[in-house]
C-alpha cells in the first residue's frame, strides 16, 4: 500500500502556522495603508500622517506604530510600547475572567410520593444553597410505573418553587424530561 493521503491538508506550510490570532493588531511594517489617523499622548500634533512620517515619529520615540482600527478610513493608529500594550490586555483579560460569577448548580433529588419530613429537609438544604448563592436543580425521579403521579410530581415542585420564594425564584415551569421532572431554582439578588 502506498502512503495515506492527508485529506487536503498541508504539513509543512508555515502560513498556516504563523496565521494571526483575530484580536492582534498590525504594527510596524504590518500596516498597508499609504495615510493613517494618529492618536494618543505620543505625538505632537494629532491628526493625518503619512505613514512613512507616522514611522519615523514611532522609530524617534523608540516605540512601535499600532494600527487601532483598521477598518476606519484612514486607519487609526497609536504610538506605543506594543509588548507593554500586549502584557496589559492580557492582564485586563485575566481580571475580567477572574471577576466573572461562577455558576454552581446543586441538586436537590426526591421521588413523586416524598413524604413530608423528607420533603422538610430537603428544602432546609436547598435554601442553604441558595443563600450561599448557588442555583438549585430540583428534579423528581418517576420509577416504574410511578410516571402515573407525573402531576403530583409537578404539584410537589410548584409548592417547592413557592415555600423558596423568599431565597430564590424559579427559573421555569416544571418540565418533564424522560423519566424525571426538572426546575431550576436562582438565587435572589439580595439588595
Amino acid at each position: 500500500m502506498g502512503p495515506r493521503p492527508n485529506n487536503g491538508q498541508r504539513s509543512g506550510n508555515r502560513s498556516f502556522q504563523n496565521k494571526k490570532d483575530e484580536n492582534e493588531l498590525n504594527i510596524n511594517e504590518e500596516i498597508t495603508a499609504t495615510q493613517v489617523r494618529l492618536v494618543g499622548e505620543n505625538i505632537p500634533e494629532p491628526g493625518i500622517y503619512s505613514i512613512g512620517k507616522a514611522m519615523t515619529l514611532a522609530d524617534e520615540l523608540g516605540l512601535d506604530l499600532v494600527e487601532i482600527s483598521a477598518k476606519a478610513d484612514p486607519p487609526v493608529c497609536k504610538i506605543l510600547d506594543y509588548q507593554k500594550y500586549i502584557y496589559q490586555q492580557k492582564k485586563k483579560a485575566k481580571e475580567m475572567k477572574a471577576n466573572a460569577a461562577k455558576v454552581v448548580i446543586k441538586e436537590i433529588r426526591f421521588g413523586p410520593n416524598t413524604d413530608e419530613h423528607d420533603f422538610q429537609f430537603k428544602l432546609k438544604h436547598a435554601k442553604e444553597f441558595l443563600q450561599e448563592g448557588s442555583k438549585v436543580k430540583a428534579s423528581i425521579f418517576f420509577r416504574g410505573r410511578s410516571i402515573q403521579f407525573a402531576d403530583q410530581g409537578e404539584k410537589q415542585l410548584l409548592r417547592f418553587a413557592v415555600e423558596l420564594e423568599e431565597y430564590g425564584r424559579a427559573e421555569n415551569m416544571p418540565v418533564l424530561e424522560g423519566k424525571r421532572m426538572i426546575m431550576m431554582l436562582a438565587p435572589v439578588k439580595k439588595k
